[in-house]
């Protein structure tokens, strides 16, 4: 059965890695719902974190393809794990009428939404949250009126992890 899967790849920041990542799977017929490629505390270490939907077999066969690439340094499948906190970010533009603006804005209230520009006949606003709380938003929202929105997609890290013999904890 085909589930979402989050998979997180810790690479050399070298030129066309995003490129290879990507590559590995259109080869092998998957698709990416998407991805997000940005430096660690170390700008020579690149994170990039993969959401696809597949069955648990084959998430298995991208995560060996993964660790085979030359500037991979770890693959991890964090889907089904507790110890994760996932996140996305989206930023909307929705339309505003003196007779919503109040509801707008109290419902943004509720969702602990940011207000980061506001005009006669639009208001622009953030939020982040789990990818449920996001989708919520965005359907009671949409009466609204919806001219614009842009999503991160999923990104990921550990919430707690316990430590080996001389690492660090949260890796």
């Amino acid at each position: 059965m085909k589930e979402k899967h989050t998979i997180i790849v810790t690479v050399i920041n070298s030129p066309g890695v995003l490129a290879r990542i990507s590559g590995l799977l259109y080869q092998r017929g998957f698709n990416i719902e998407s991805a997000i490629a940005a430096p660690t505390e170390d700008p020579k270490i690149y994170k990039v974190i993969l959401v696809v939907e597949e069955s648990d077999e084959y998430i298995e066969q991208i995560v060996k393809q993964l660790n085979k690439l030359i500037d991979t340094i770890r693959v991890v499948d964090i889907s089904h794990k507790d110890n994760y906190i996932v996140r996305e970010y989206i930023i909307l533009k929705l339309d505003i009428q003196q007779k919503n603006r109040t509801d707008l804005l109290e419902l943004s209230k509720q969702f602990n939404a940011h207000v980061i520009d506001i005009s006669i006949d639009h208001i622009i606003i953030e939020l982040s949250g789990n990818p449920q709380k996001i989708d919520r938003f965005i359907e009671l929202v949409r009466p609204f009126g919806i001219k614009e929105y842009v999503r991160s997609g999923e990104f990921a890290m550990a919430e707690y992890q316990k430590s080996k013999k001389g690492e660090k904890n949260g890796s």
